[in-house]
């Protein structure tokens, strides 16, 4: 017998999206404690945190084939515990380096996880013949809030990361069975240019300028996933519970952002609202770099959620109707670089913070949000009418 609710296709992708992220996001919040018990700086933190993003690169390379021969059902309703279990693990390094040899099968497993659901979502949206992929990305938010939020709670209360990691166990095993449990993947959309393309795809001139003004965005995106609770404890003394609300104030934003994000892209013009929004970035950029006020700081981080929100689907619309190349081709270029950029840059500026300060871990993207303005143009003037699924990028 079959076990969990049943619901509409979409609000299953939207609940997987959440269950992810909430158990992806509880070991932020956690990262000022981890960093303390080790004893070591922030470049060290950093490097340790590049286990996940290798673990994470090498799995959407390599995986995708292997997924379909098990069966994504299979894998979803086991990779979602296995990856609660696997921090719960991690949690316990006593060294940078065997953090980041623990984190490394963290990062195969998100992205499996990752591969799956953006799929799921690609799909189901093409069945029902409307968007829903920026509001899966803004569930995807959703959860990282309620987990930047928990682990605040849970961390003013005196839990050990040790202990807090190991309750996420079972309250995402037992979600994944009563939200999950029915879930059984959608037809296949006709694309096989996405299946059978190259497992990297050479970027043209084009493509790097839309690089160019994604860059500013994912970088940033991960910067205050990493470090915003650190930066909290060593500028403003803040107590865990404080900390912690950094981690989750960028994701709420954006996550609001994103789930009215469509009605604005439909409406004007993408280089016109990639300006806005990185005009947004870039405030909210300046205010964390310079702020002496908690408050405005605070208020820094909420505006960086609002600015990385659209950035990398608009970038990857106007990927899609390039016509110098097949789409798919395009697609995979931007998402690939992009996604290298989004996984190693922000854990990278942790030698950036130790050697000139952890206000520099943000204002070292002003300058990117500077050429991702500049290089807007190539968004197009048109509104964007079409849908391309986002790629598997552990941020929504």
């Amino acid at each position: 017998m079959t076990i969990g609710l049943a619901m509409p296709p979409q609000i299953r992708v939207f609940a997987a999206f959440f269950i992810y992220s909430f158990c992806m996001g509880s070991i932020y919040p956690r990262l000022p404690a981890i960093q303390q018990a080790m004893g070591v700086g922030e470049g060290a933190l950093g490097l340790s945190l590049v286990g996940a993003a290798l673990g994470t690169l090498l799995s959407l390379t390599f995986a995708g084939p292997y997924l379909e021969r098990i069966g994504y059902r299979r894998v979803l309703l086991s990779a979602l515990p296995l990856l609660a279990a696997l921090y719960a693990v991690a949690v316990w390094a006593p060294s940078p380096l065997m953090l980041f040899i623990l984190l490394v099968p963290v990062g195969m497993t998100i992205g499996c996880i990752e591969l799956i659901i953006n799929l799921e979502a690609d799909r189901v949206e093409h069945a029902l013949g409307f968007r829903i992929m920026n509001r899966a990305h803004a569930f995807w938010s959703f959860g990282f809030f309620g987990a930047g939020m928990v682990g605040a709670l849970v961390a003013q209360a005196g839990l050990s990361p040790q202990l807090h990691l190991a309750l996420m166990v079972p309250a995402v095993s037992v979600a994944t069975i009563v939200v999950l449990g029915r879930f059984q993947s959608a037809k296949h959309r006709v694309t096989a240019a996405l299946d059978n393309g190259p497992r990297f795809a050479r970027p043209s001139l084009a493509i790097l300028v839309l690089v160019c003004v994604t860059f500013s965005a994912v970088i940033m995106e991960g910067a205050g996933i990493d470090w915003s609770a650190i930066y909290m404890r060593d500028v403003f003394l803040a107590d865990p519970f404080w900390a912690g609300v950094a981690v989750a104030l960028g994701a709420g934003t954006q996550a609001i952002t994103r789930f009215f994000a469509d009605s604005f892209v439909d409406r004007w013009s993408p280089t016109m609202v990639a300006r806005v929004l990185l005009g947004i970035l870039g405030v909210g950029t300046v205010l964390v770099f310079v702020s002496d006020y908690q408050w405005l700081a605070y208020l820094g981080l909420g505006l960086m959620g609002i600015g990385t929100s659209a950035i990398f689907p608009l970038a990857m619309s106007a990927a899609a109707q390039r016509t110098d190349r097949p789409a798919a081709v395009n697609v995979a270029a931007l998402a690939q670089i992009s996604f290298v950029g989004f996984l190693l840059g922000p854990p990278l500026l942790g030698y950036v913070a130790e050697h000139f300060g952890i206000r520099w871990a943000f204002g070292i993207g002003l300058p990117l949000v500077l050429v991702s303005f500049v290089a807007a143009n190539a968004l197009g003037s048109r509104p964007v009418k079409v849908v391309v699924a986002e790629p598997a990028i552990p941020r929504g």
